[in-house]
């Protein structure tokens, strides 16, 4: 199909261009009224992919879209615009995005004024937007990370000027605050505190669809805080590509450890954070999360792999040996932590020891959690372009091996919470069984347990009566809905 003249086509090229520019801070939104009501009588549907980065970035979109006084639909079918956000980390999740964009034909044929809009960090790779150009014509609408608050606009072109259009910008992005919200839960909420990634790992294409990192005034996040424990939210969770290189893009006295304990006392009752990158975990926020208590005791800490020159291959900028350092002290420092990884098999050429010295790794953390993935080029990374010996069925050998690895001590790390009590906070009833309710612990562990007259929202005590590998059953005791 034939590029039109005014459409925006991402540069992975631009994209990975860093300077020492100012970062730009936009604190100011407001709908023209020519697209103030162009959504009434009107719905939306979101369909999200990836991170909690997306989930929330699906909030802000909802948002907008609620201020365009469009309301929210249960289904595509019932829909006048569709948006998919996307994620770009894994090609099945491409291959789970452009499933959905060919289930939307039908719909689009049914209806050719549906908006079918695709979005996110799929959305800044260049290959996948000529595919979705000249196969899915049923997509009127793409845009990228850099310019959701673009969105009523876009709109407005799409629906009203019956355009197809494409606005992706490649570039180093700014810092938008006040952009409207719709938060998707009552009780749990996510916070941006930075955004971006300048650690170029070499297998990871986030960098390139979420430009350099760049932090929030700390003075907005805690207003944002503030204003959620205000509404009676129970848990936040600090977001970042990178959490704990907050700060240093910005010319002030504080870190991610300072932040951390900031927002600690605002006395939230619970605190989480995602993601941290080993090489920038410091001293000062292990401290941080000992000291108080609504930090929660639990930290991802990402391996990707536990041999040293595997390591320098991905671009991790640590070893085998400084990540094991780092694992004791946060054990050591931290009472009753838990630890979760993620980890990838079959990076190109890994050799049978280099795996060996990644399960040696697993059998001495003995993580809580693992997320385990066979290696994934991405198009654009200099992973990508390494040559590849190992065939795919002793990567998918190696996965199962890896998986039966840490399930072993997922399980005995449960199974020393039976008979224990812990506090829950309730998410609500379980989707399996509406008689159970489900909820977690401080440490991040799912509990399903039994009740009377428990609603989402609420702390419950829970005693824990089995263990299994990925979540835990008990029975309510009693419960505070305060703390």
């Amino acid at each position: 199909m034939k590029i039109k003249s005014d459409w925006i086509l991402p540069d992975l090229k631009a994209a990975q261009k860093r300077t020492k520019k100012a970062v730009p801070y936009i604190n100011h939104f407001e709908l023209e009224d020519y697209v103030r009501y162009i959504g009434k009588g009107k719905k939306y549907y979101i369909s999200t992919f990836g991170c909690q980065a997306n989930q929330r970035d699906s909030e802000t979109l909802a948002g907008i879209l609620d201020a365009m006084n469009f309301e929210p639909s249960e289904s595509p079918e019932k829909a006048d615009v569709v948006l998919i956000n996307t994620c770009a980390v894994r090609q099945n999740a491409e291959e789970k995005v452009l499933g959905e964009v060919g289930n939307l034909k039908r719909v689009y044929r049914e209806n050719k004024d549906l908006v079918i809009g695709v979005c996110g960090c799929m959305a800044q790779e260049e290959k996948l937007v000529h595919t979705i150009i000249d196969k899915y014509p049923q997509v009127r609408l793409m845009f990228g990370t850099h310019n959701i608050q673009n969105l009523p606009n876009m709109l407005y072109k799409v629906m009203y000027q019956h355009e197809r259009l494409i606005q992706i910008y490649s570039k180093e992005g700014e810092v938008y605050e006040n952009l409207p919200v719709h938060r998707f839960g009552n009780n749990k909420a996510w916070v941006n505190i930075m955004y971006g990634c300048d650690k170029f790992c070499t297998y990871c294409i986030v960098p390139y669809t979420r430009g350099k990192e760049r932090s929030r005034t700390m003075d907005e996040i805690l207003k944002e805080v503030n204003e959620l424990k205000n509404d009676g939210y129970k848990e936040i969770t600090l977001l970042g590509q990178n959490v704990n290189a907050y700060g240093k893009d910005l010319s002030a006295d504080y870190d991610f450890a300072t932040l951390l304990a900031k927002v600690a006392e605002t006395e939230i009752p619970r605190i989480r954070f995602m993601t941290s990158h080993p090489w920038d975990f410091s001293d000062a926020m292990i401290d941080a999360i000992a000291k108080y208590d609504n930090i929660m005791p639990f930290v991802h800490l990402p391996m990707q792999s536990g041999d040293t020159d595997v390591l320098k291959k991905m671009g991790r900028r640590y070893t085998a040996e400084s990540y094991k350092t780092l694992f004791d002290k946060i054990k050591n420092r931290i009472p009753g932590v838990a630890i979760s990884t993620d980890i990838i098999v079959g990076f190109p050429n890994e050799t049978d020891e280099q795996f060996q010295h990644t399960l040696d790794m697993v059998n001495y953390c003995k993580f809580d959690n693992c997320f385990t993935f066979i290696y994934s080029p991405r198009e654009g990374t200099p992973a990508a372009k390494m040559e590849d010996t190992i065939p795919m069925e002793e990567k998918s050998k190696r996965l199962a091996i890896l998986n039966q690895t840490w399930n072993k001590y997922a399980l005995e790390k449960n199974k020393q919470y039976e008979g224990k009590v812990v506090k829950v906070l309730v998410d609500g009833p379980s989707k399996k069984d509406p008689s159970t309710f489900t909820g977690y612990s401080p440490e991040n562990k799912i509990i399903n347990f039994t009740g009377e007259n428990i609603k989402a929202g609420d702390f419950v005590d829970v005693y824990i009566e089995r263990a299994k590998t990925f979540s835990m059953d008990g029975k309510a005791l009693c419960y505070n809905k305060n703390k």
